[in-house]
């Protein structure tokens, strides 16, 4: 697409009069000299004046043929940002609406942060929320990333690589999602020509090479297409159209293709007046060449979340070539190359149309799915995996609700994810579904065309296991916060009972105290943002209730370091080291050791105890040594495996074996090929002609422990194989 650079304010002024030609031209060359003056000696990395760069953000605009505001608030953008301009001058001259834009556009600017990852989080956002407020935001600052991109040839070689990844995740598939088809392409070749520049170079020479060689059977291609829609009456502009690189580039990685089986590095686009037209043509092109199986997709009958309409064919043509074809009406042609700014327009009382709702709509959820992420990492990651995981045409799949609403889901998405995509509520409580009047489980994979009636309990709540199947952002995000709440008010919930019991140890008015101004100081002495804050680290173990009651003891009376005969010591304690694959509500560094007397492994039902100076010791829910300890329920603590922790856990494994030679070398490698490692043997015989094998195994899990058992317990010569607990005589047979 040819895309004029704008390089001076009488271009910018003629670009916009194109469109719009009551635009007040007065106001934009205002706008364009308070910018020189503000700029005023300062250049880029080129060594060209910096006012060049607004003035081509600007003139990226008019491309997309955005309103006056826009393009002011383009002309001004980095005057907050990089010079001494204020926001009072900027609103005094040029009113709110543009200061709101250049304010939405601006980084954050003043705050420290400690990583580039971090600031990068807050930039965008911050960008997020003022573009649902303002989807102009997002234009500009694309516009602005674009005009980057384009002169990123002067910045250093590891910036190119800073900027052109960070782009590559989030621009352009940002570009995609609001429809704007040519950026996303600009803006994925450049990043492809920065990030591995001689892979970039090899591909545009055999490109160009191939493009060379295929002109002729290209235009053949569509001269034939052409004959065909004039003899059948139908209207339709035919036009070739190379793919761009980093497409190319993608499809070798994404399949392990070499270039010379890439086929269909061309594609050929039908423009036809109707919507019913569209369907006419493919029929016709489908009569000329017979259709790939399964490369036909149907974005009229079910346009994308970006709004793009087209319909996607490709035909086997001659010489065994696959050519693809895209065809739309002219509107949806318009569409699919510049998104929502193509019929987005800002005037006075103007109402937003259902069309446009359905975007406006998308942005706000976009918004709201990634609000509760405070974690940085956690919120940049989310970002990037949920604009990319519709990124790809063929990734997709449209089901429907009882009511006939479509709902574009990733493929591999199941029912929960449907349950989420339509409100958080209806996932919290689904328990199944049906799909097309059957009842399915919620690991279900959807198709595409299925209807789904999702089935809710007021009882059920999310569960940890969800995150294993589900695949959209939206469901991941809404789980986790839930899981997270939960964690808090269980932790809360034990912090008050440690400090309760602390308090009481000291004969203190533990209800009184609880709820005391004393309390609220001691946690913002230590530095805690809220009461409640503080006492759920010493929920999680991170904080100790003793050290807290010592705040409210006489001095002469507090506990001395060493002093630990007949009171609780808190659960964290420096001598152990966190289990990771054991959780205590929410604190997973939570100081705790396996109880020796039960070794459970994950699989067994579990539980806590905190110990008198040895911290969080975890046995499992049969161990006799903790049924004996039931008098004390107080120091019991719900806990739990870990399911996205893997490790490995010792068992203790008896085998009772005929004395014969060879056995311990089968039972050896029975217990190696279940990929379960021996820490520890020990061998003895017995007066009957029968060995007694010891082992210490490192498992997985139980069934990791059971298959391990089958394996032995199979072998010829071995009468019993079995785990063996600290409480148990291995040698009682």
């Amino acid at each position: 697409m040819s895309l004029m650079i704008v390089t001076g304010i009488d271009q910018l002024v003629d670009q916009v009069h194109s469109y719009l030609p009551d635009a007040d031209e007065a106001v934009i060359r205002r706008a364009y000299e308070f910018s020189a003056k503000a700029h005023e000696g300062q250049t880029r990395r080129s060594g060209e004046p910096y006012l060049q760069h607004p003035l081509a953000v600007a003139g990226i605009l008019t491309f997309l043929k955005l309103d006056m505001t826009a393009i002011i608030a383009a002309l001004l953008h980095d005057t907050l940002e990089d010079t001494v301009a204020t926001q009072e001058e900027l609103r005094a001259q040029f009113g709110d609406e543009v200061t709101h834009l250049v304010e939405g556009v601006t980084k954050i600017g003043l705050i420290p942060f400690q990583t580039y990852e971090e600031k990068q989080a807050e930039n965008f956002r911050k960008m997020l929320l003022s573009m649902a407020d303002d989807i102009r935001v997002v234009f500009i600052k694309l516009a602005d990333r674009l005009h980057n991109m384009r002169t990123l040839a002067h910045m250093s070689e590891s910036k190119q690589q800073q900027i052109a990844q960070e782009t590559l995740e989030i621009y352009a598939p940002l570009a995609n999602r609001l429809g704007m088809s040519w950026m996303k392409q600009e803006l994925e070749d450049l990043c492809f020509q920065y990030s591995k520049p001689e892979a970039y170079s090899l591909l545009k020479l055999r490109v160009a090479k191939r493009d060379e060689e295929r002109e002729e059977y290209v235009d053949s291609i569509i001269d034939t297409t052409r004959d065909a829609l004039a003899k059948a009456g139908l209207t339709g502009d035919v036009e070739g159209r190379p793919k761009h690189l980093y497409s190319v580039h993608q499809k070798m990685e994404r399949q392990g293709i070499t270039f010379d089986e890439v086929y269909d590095l061309a594609a050929i686009r039908v423009i036809t007046d109707t919507r019913m037209n569209c369907y006419a043509v493919l029929g016709l092109i489908h009569s000329l060449w017979p259709p790939v199986h399964g490369r036909f997709k149907d974005y009229i009958a079910t346009p994308r979340t970006n709004l793009y309409q087209s319909l996607h064919t490709t035909v086997l043509g001659p010489q065994g070539q696959h050519i693809e074809f895209q065809i739309r009406t002219e509107d949806m042609h318009r569409l699919a190359e510049y998104g929502v700014a193509s019929h987005w327009r800002y005037k006075e009382q103007t109402r937003v149309g259902d069309r446009d709702e359905k975007v406006f709509s998308w942005l706000r959820q976009f918004v709201e799915w990634h609000r509760d992420l405070s974690d940085n990492r956690q919120f940049m990651d989310s970002v990037k995996l949920d604009l990319f995981h519709l990124d790809v045409f063929h990734d997709v799949v449209f089901a429907f609700t009882p009511n006939g609403e479509v709902k574009e889901l990733p493929l591999g998405a199941n029912p929960l994810d449907f349950a989420y995509s339509i409100h958080t509520e209806i996932g919290d409580h689904c328990i199944g579904a049906k799909v097309n009047g059957k009842i399915v489980p919620l690991r279900h994979q959807l198709n595409s065309g299925d209807t789904v009636e999702i089935l809710k309990s007021p009882t059920q709540t999310p569960q940890r296991e969800w995150l294993k199947f589900v695949r959209t952002t939206r469901a991941r995000a809404k789980i986790k916060h839930w899981l997270k709440v939960e964690e808090q008010k269980r932790g809360l919930e034990l912090g008050r009972r440690l400090l309760d019991r602390e308090f009481r140890q000291h004969n203190l008015p533990a209800t009184e105290l609880l709820q005391s101004d004393q309390l609220l100081q001691a946690a913002s002495d230590s530095g805690h943002q809220s009461l409640d804050e503080m006492v759920r680290m010493v929920g999680y173990g991170r904080l100790s209730a003793a050290e807290i009651v010592n705040k409210f003891l006489d001095p002469a009376t507090q506990e001395q370091p060493g002093g630990t005969e007949g009171k609780d010591v808190p659960i964290i304690t420096h001598a152990l080291k966190p289990i990771k694959s054991v959780k205590v509500l929410g604190g997973r560094d939570v100081m705790m050791q396996l109880s020796k007397c039960c070794s459970p492994v994950p699989g067994d039902p579990i539980m806590g105890y905190i110990t008198r100076g040895r911290g969080l010791t975890i046995h499992s829910q049969g161990c006799p040594n903790l049924q004996a300890l039931d008098y004390e329920k107080d120091r019991l603590i719900e806990v739990e495996w870990d399911p996205e922790i893997q490790g490995n856990h010792s068992v203790k494994v008896c085998v009772l074996t005929v004395d014969q030679p060879g056995v311990l070398a089968k039972v050896s490698t029975a217990i190696s090929s279940s990929q379960a490692n021996i820490s520890r043997a020990e061998i003895s015989t017995r007066e009957d002609q029968k060995a007694v094998l010891d082992f210490v195994v490192e498992v997985s899990n139980i069934l990791h422990l059971d298959r391990t058992l089958d394996a032995v317990g199979k072998i010829e010569g071995v009468i019993s194989a079995k785990r063996v607990r600290g409480w148990e005589d291995p040698r009682s047979r």
